[in-house]
């Protein structure tokens, strides 16, 4: 393949070309005391422990959350998005909620074309806001609603309904009533000041609105139903009321409530979206969005009977799938990630292969390659999605798609066709989010039966592993006190995180191909996950640009 000298990159002195990397991605792999809530300690992961306690030079701890991958302060939580936009990039690059508290703060949200589009039903209609309410900080943050109301309020939006999909996975289970309690007492304040602002209808985020990657319409159908059509099997006169009522039901919690709807002394909903009326989703990240946007948007639509398709103004807080320019209209304007590693290596002549199951699947591909669709070359390139489960919850099948994830990276790995093999293994992610801590070590184990496979190839072809994570999750599984205690909760009971952490996360080189003398430099003080890819391209025998983070390796004699 010709190459252009805007691309071209520099040979490495002192690292060959040609040796076969695989490149393995741990989702929710971090690295913590060992305890009896530390899942990866405490399953059988002789692949990974051989790396940790191996060569010392050739294993090392990475950041993975807060300034490292671009969020707005190290409280931050970092997740699979923002980590593999780091990964691929090489860069780092304002995320999700910092573009949003940048806009919000300086007011420049409500200039943009897209606040401007919806602010045209404002006059006649009503402003519908549709998300995640917690301060969990992954996908949305309650005080950006807070402000997006208060903004809309003063810039003329009459009459305001919430539609609210609780948490319990990014913040603790249970919380949900105290941000609906803060979120209504905005609401009755806007009330007292001539604007009709209620909430309108919610559910749980694992059950309602917010599936990803078409892994279940139905979840997005049982949000459409609520806040489009206004039904629902549970209606109340408040919401305060809806989740109280809802969580003593027998195993309740935050991300599975059912449906509900907000009822008037009629019995009619108080809210549903209708033509005319604007509507913005105001979840940050992407991924659990992009079904409900299509949903919204799109006029050809055959994935379940929306029974009616309301002619709305449509806009999301950002633009969450930027090669379907979905949705069309956004009131933040995405990081605009140029010049990935992925991008030049394929114009180097790297062949690539990226797997993974559904969830994780566009992991590897659009958010490493930068939030872009597709292939850079499809002569050079393939990109295999495995099927996830559908209608369980993880920890109902712990094991998930590790081992035909690791048996498609060693066939790709053995066919001798490809320069990279770059996998993300999901299963301590997605089953830690459960609060399942059986179920996660017997995750974490098919996670390390996967990487031995992979091990094994590269073994055989004498190439290079390079084996990390995206963020933390399965090496800590409860909530903690100010002084690292597991935290109990009113009724003495133990509470369990499901969410991601702020850990560190390891790296680890090896493999037969890997020249002697190459070790982790020790001079960089906090490097974090977007120093791999210069240290990637390093291993694939060339040197990065130079404004990528600095490579993580060094060659001694």
């Amino acid at each position: 393949m010709a190459t252009s000298s805007a691309w071209k990159l520099d040979d490495h002195p002192k690292l060959p070309k040609g040796k076969t990397i695989a490149l393995i991605v741990l989702d929710g792999w971090g690295e913590s005391a060992p305890d009896e809530y530390n899942c990866i300690h405490n399953a059988p992961t002789p692949a990974m422990d051989a790396l940790k306690h191996g060569a010392p030079d050739t294993w090392t701890l990475i950041k993975a959350h807060g300034t490292a991958v671009g969020l707005p302060s190290e409280d931050d939580m970092g997740n699979s998005e923002v980590g593999h936009n780091a990964l691929g990039a090489g860069r780092i690059f304002a995320q999700g909620a910092k573009l949003c508290d940048l806009a919000l703060a300086s007011g420049k949200i409500f200039e943009g074309e897209g606040f401007k589009y919806v602010s045209e039903s404002f006059d006649t209609h009503t402003l519908h806001l549709v998300g995640l309410l917690s301060d969990g900080g992954v996908h949305s943050r309650i005080d950006q609603l807070q402000l997006l109301i208060k903004g809309s309020a003063e810039r003329g939006a009459k009459r305001i309904r919430v539609h609210i999909l609780t948490d319990g996975r990014d913040v603790l289970d249970g919380s949900s009533v105290g941000f609906v309690e803060t979120l209504e007492a905005d609401l009755v304040n806007l009330r007292e000041n001539g604007v009709d602002a209620q909430i309108a209808s919610g559910g749980g985020r694992m059950y309602v609105t917010l599936d990803r990657y078409e892994n279940d319409w139905e979840v997005v159908k049982r949000g459409w139903d609520a806040q489009v059509l206004g039904e629902a099997p549970h209606k109340f006169k408040n919401a305060v009321e809806a989740v109280k009522t809802l969580r003593k039901e027998p195993s309740a919690n935050d991300q599975y409530l059912p449906p509900f709807v907000i009822v008037d002394d009629s019995g009619k909903a108080v809210g549903p979206i209708v033509d005319g009326d604007a509507v913005v989703t105001f979840n940050f990240r992407a991924d659990r969005m992009v079904m409900h946007a299509k949903a919204l948007e799109y006029e050809d639509f055959d994935k379940f009977d929306r029974v009616r398709f309301p002619k709305i103004r449509y806009a999301g807080m950002l633009q969450y799938d930027g090669e379907l320019k979905l949705p069309n209209r956004y009131l933040v304007s995405p990081p605009e990630i140029d010049r990935t590693s992925g991008e030049y290596l394929t114009h180097n002549g790297v062949s690539t292969f990226a797997c993974s199951e559904t969830v994780k699947f566009g992991h590897v591909t659009f958010f490493w390659n930068g939030n872009r669709s597709g292939y850079f070359n499809e002569k050079l390139e393939e990109y295999v999605e495995i099927p996830s489960d559908s209608g369980i919850s993880f920890n109902a099948q712990p094991k998930m798609k590790a081992l035909e994830i690791g048996e498609k990276a060693r066939d790709a790995i053995l066919s001798g066709k490809f320069d990279q093999v770059r996998v993300n293994i999901p299963n301590s992610d997605m089953v830690g989010h459960t609060g399942d801590i059986e179920a996660t070590v017997v995750a974490c184990e098919a996670a390390d039966l996967a990487v031995k496979m992979i091990f094994d190839a590269i073994e055989q072809v004498k190439g290079i592993y390079v084996v990390t994570a995206d963020h933390g999750n399965a090496e800590d599984m409860v909530k903690r006190d100010k002084s690292g205690k597991p935290a109990l909760d009113k009724e003495g009971n133990l509470q369990i995180l499901t969410s991601h952490t702020l850990k560190p996360v390891p790296i680890a080189i090896g493999g037969p191909g890997l020249s002697k003398g190459v070790r982790f430099r020790k001079d960089l003080e906090t490097p974090g996950l977007a120093n791999v890819a210069a240290t990637v391209m390093n291993l694939h025998g060339f040197v990065a640009p130079d404004d990528y983070e600095p490579t993580l390796i060094e060659v001694v004699e």
